[in-house]
């Protein structure tokens, strides 16, 4: 198991804290200590107070910080702590989740520019380009995955757009359309059916409406399972999706939804392509096609999971919001086709 899987796996109900306090001068102190725990992935819960999970190498980091503030003039402990009143467990993750997705979100953007500039067919010197910086861009994640604690969800999202650029920088090199065509080809449905289904917990938009697009096109028997964000191994006649090294996940500058529409050669249907635009522009929030439903769609999930925590109760919820946006689509074309 990796450091990070190590990480990951420590129970949320214990913390590491590191309490401390600077002196005024040097200046250089605070910018230093601030750019550490910056580094080690901490989040602050109080003023001069931040969090870790507890795990041995977390207590290590912050003995180390410890010792640099001493030295400095400063004055800190370390202690381990469990939530009892106040401030609860999720309250933190959150906080640790929001911090990373803000990570994700500034190396999304990037990708997105990097991906417009390269263009559908880049010279020389652009590609090399792109490969430089695309390198910074993966060592930057790598940075940011070491100290993504509890899986936040924007993780999908920007590892999906570097393997877009990735691939296709490849398919420049080889100039192979013809290998683009290959990775697009639709798989047998009939491959997919009598499986189960496994996703992160917490699931929403992406998550929602994939699982809904999987009962309702794919298999109306298949089974959903919620497991942690890292770590899981799939078992025999499993599928994950929406999760890192999925079968099915973002790429590119595609959700998961789309990804399982142009994978299952349900491309073609205009009320799913209508659905994936909507669910894109809220998964994704680069406002890529504008759709008006977006909003009173979000809004409607989002009630739905802040209504229940249970994630088949959201799924089986969301589907009825999802089959009757569907249907308005469908029908919808209908009556204009008389």
């Amino acid at each position: 198991m990796s450091t990070v899987e190590q990480r990951a796996s420590v129970s949320g109900n214990r913390w590491l804290m590191l309490v401390h306090q600077l002196p005024s001068k040097p200046a250089y102190l605070r910018v230093k200590v601030w750019r550490r725990l910056q580094g080690l992935g901490a989040v602050a819960v109080k003023n001069s107070v931040y969090a870790l999970p507890s795990s041995p190498e977390a207590q290590e980091d912050f003995e180390w910080l410890l010792r640099e503030i001493q030295d400095g003039g400063g004055e800190a402990m370390v202690c381990e702590a469990r939530l009892l009143d106040g401030m609860t467990d999720s309250d933190i993750r959150a906080l640790f989740d929001r911090a990373r997705d803000a990570d994700y979100s500034a190396i999304a953007k990037e990708a997105r520019e990097l991906a417009k500039e390269l263009g559908r067919k880049p010279s020389h010197d652009t590609r090399a380009d792109a490969k430089a910086r695309l390198a910074k861009l993966r060592a930057r994640i790598a940075e940011v995955h070491a100290i993504d604690f509890f899986g936040a969800s924007g993780r999908e999202t920007a590892d999906g757009l570097l393997g877009g650029i990735e691939s296709r920088l490849e398919a420049f090199e080889a100039g192979a359309e013809e290998a683009n065509a290959m990775a697009t080809k639709a798989k047998d449905i009939g491959d997919l059916k009598g499986r189960t289904w496994v996703t992160r917990t917490g699931v929403f938009i992406d998550r929602i409406g994939s699982a809904w697009l999987i009962r309702r096109f794919i298999d109306r028997d298949a089974r959903f399972k919620f497991v942690p964000s890292k770590g899981y191994v799939p078992a025999p006649g499993e599928l994950r999706f929406d999760m890192f090294e999925a079968e099915f996940t973002h790429e590119g500058d595609r959700c998961t939804f789309e990804v399982l529409m142009a994978k299952t050669g349900l491309g073609k249907d205009r009320g799913l392509a209508a659905i994936a635009e909507i669910v894109h522009d809220i998964d994704l929030k680069d406002g890529k096609f504008g759709r008006s439903e977006a909003e009173g769609i979000r809004t409607l999930i989002a009630g739905i999971c802040n209504g229940t925590q249970d994630d088949d109760e959201r799924l089986a919820r969301g589907a009825a919001v999802f089959e009757d946006l569907y249907n308005s689509f469908v029908r919808g074309r209908s009556r204009g086709s008389r």
